[in-house]
């Protein structure tokens, strides 16, 4: 399976559970259920955008988007971890106003039912995005896998509170079953939070061009510096952006004055065998090489040269 019809099986599974979220919570008045359907509802309207963005992540750049379409990914991912962390703090309020307000009553043959329907609806859907994740290395899938993985736990613990219910309700402790369904709320929204906080942060961090991790940078390094093996090289400078899948690799290479350049294409011929190399190592790069005798074309702004 493609990225596409990855994306659209998980756009739809959202539709489908988000939906028949809402209208169980209507009938069983559980508002656990009501933010299961909301947070689905939200990732169907986000997944649409989603779409839109891998297509238009795949032609590169053009002349309205010189450097391609990248950034359009943790855009997306940004909006979507805000809008759920949103939803997650308007729940948290409305479940402690609940537990302070003596619990609520929900009808729990509906809400086991769908408790059951969306634990196995998830994890199946969690199961199928994360193999298509690693098939095709995009972000956008990794992002719905990460999410669908959440979903499921959460939906198999909202089945089995359910079922615990249903063992209280005619004992001693028939007086709890009013606060499960707020308390459960309280749940979902404490443990899965930082889901969405995580989301919007890496988002905002690769939208303010901040570089990827160590590691990634450093095997970038290695992999120009053996490029440029045969070269007398003074320095390099070697600059990694990682917009979504595409990574954006600038060199800016100082030589000796007294280095002789036969042709351009020489020159031309160092940047194909660098981005041969770096491809190798991630299909999605674009790389930038230039070359100069002044380090001060290339040295960071900030190093005081």
């Amino acid at each position: 399976m493609n990225e596409q019809r990855g994306l659209k099986f998980s756009t739809a599974g959202n539709l489908i559970i988000g939906m028949v979220g809402v209208m169980v919570a209507i009938l069983s008045h559980s508002q656990a259920i009501m933010l299961d359907g909301v947070f689905n509802l939200i990732y169907f309207v986000t997944g649409l955008f989603t779409l839109k963005v891998a297509r238009l992540v795949i032609r590169g750049d053009d002349e309205r988007f010189p450097v391609g379409y990248g950034f359009f990914e943790p855009l997306i991912n940004g909006i979507k971890g805000l809008m759920v962390l949103g939803i997650s703090v308007m729940a948290l309020i409305g479940a402690v106003e609940a537990l302070l307000g003596g619990g609520r009553a929900i009808s729990l043959g509906y809400a086991t039912a769908y408790g059951f329907f969306a634990a196995v609806s998830c994890w199946s859907l969690a199961l199928l995005t994360h193999r298509t994740a690693n098939k095709t290395g995009s972000p956008l899938l990794r992002a719905d896998a990460e999410n669908w993985l959440v979903n499921g736990a959460i939906s198999s613990a909202v089945l089995l509170a359910f079922l615990g219910v249903y063992l209280i309700q005619n004992t001693s402790y028939a007086y709890l079953t009013p606060y499960i369904d707020p308390l459960l709320v309280l749940t979902v929204v404490l443990i899965s939070i930082s889901v969405p906080i995580r989301m919007a942060w890496k988002a905002l961090m690769e939208l303010l061009n901040r570089a990827p991790s160590a590691e990634v940078v450093k095997s970038v390094e290695e992999v120009v510096a053996i490029s440029l093996g045969d070269l007398p090289v003074v320095e390099a400078f070697v600059r990694v952006l990682q917009p979504g899948r595409t990574r954006i690799v600038s060199v800016h290479v100082v030589v000796p004055k007294e280095h002789p350049i036969s042709s351009v294409g020489e020159l031309d011929e160092i940047r194909t065998r660098t981005l041969k190399a770096l491809q190798k190592l991630h299909d999605s790069t674009f790389v930038d090489v230039l070359f100069t005798e002044d380090r001060r074309w290339g040295a960071p702004l900030g190093s005081g040269d």
